[in-house]
């Protein structure tokens, strides 16, 4: 009964903020979120005996997101600074590991909810076009793996991840935006439409098996215990951190975006 009231509070509660949130809540949102993602990765990390990202991977995040202008300068700061704080550890093989920790946390956790913000101020649409994929293939690919799945997608990483589901998932992404942006955007061609959903999938099946691997490495089932009957928030969103920033640049290539 939990995982079903999960969801159900979960979607409300994106609803609300991909349509309706104002801009400032909605930038609030995706902090608080990529904050939170930050959090479940920087336990990752330790569970890989690397020491845990902490302040300079967050303020590189935040620096990536809300002013991506200025991160170039930024980020050059805050490297030099952390390899500095680094040198403090008495064991120097930490040094390496624990700096690049925290700056791909940064890129992994917090950048894509930039696209994010960047998707919703073209058309609050696009954003729920870019998230909502993922759900559609992935309760697809739920049932229809649980039914037909035979063959493992990959065993090592997830086993109970099929071929059969993986491709109900694109079949699920694909269906799904067509119906959408066509009752919603329908001067966009619906070949452009499938063409972006389905790279948006396959992306999005990428980041759900990375994030697998860094918790079987890590020998961890869930990335955190923060929703009830669905782990960790990044265990919800691993997909959507790999498809946000594809449907962005696929919409931008094909000129429906601004930069």
């Amino acid at each position: 009964m939990k995982r079903p009231l999960t969801a159900v509070g979960l979607i409300a509660v994106a609803t609300y903020l991909v349509f309706f949130a104002p801009q400032w809540l909605f930038l609030v949102a995706a902090v608080c979120m990529s904050l939170l993602c930050f959090w479940e990765y920087a336990g990752l990390v330790g569970a890989h005996n690397i020491p845990r990202p902490g302040l300079f991977g967050i303020a590189a995040g935040i620096l990536i997101l809300l002013w991506p202008e200025e991160a170039v300068i930024g980020l050059t700061i805050l490297s030099a600074a952390a390899l500095t704080n680094a040198l403090r550890d008495r064991d120097l093989r930490n040094v390496l590991p624990a700096v690049s920790a925290a700056f791909f946390g940064a890129l992994y956790t917090f950048a894509p909810w930039r696209f994010a913000v960047l998707l919703r101020s073209e058309s609050v649409h696009w954003l729920f076009f870019g998230l909502a994929l993922n759900w559609a293939g992935d309760t697809l690919a739920y049932y229809t793996g649980r039914r037909l799945g035979k063959h493992r997608l990959a065993a090592t990483i997830s086993p109970n991840k099929s071929w059969e589901g993986a491709v109900a998932s694109v079949f699920g992404s694909v269906a799904f935006g067509l119906i959408y942006m066509g009752y919603f955007m329908p001067q966009i061609p619906f070949w452009h439409v499938g063409g972006i959903a389905l790279a948006g999938n396959i992306a999005g099946q990428c980041g759900d098996l990375a994030e697998s691997a860094v918790k079987r490495g890590a020998g961890i089932k869930d990335s955190g215990a923060i929703l009830p009957g669905h782990g960790g928030m990044l265990d919800r969103v691993d997909s959507s951190l790999f498809s946000l920033p594809v449907v962005y640049v696929l919409s931008v290539i094909s000129g429906y975006l601004l930069r």
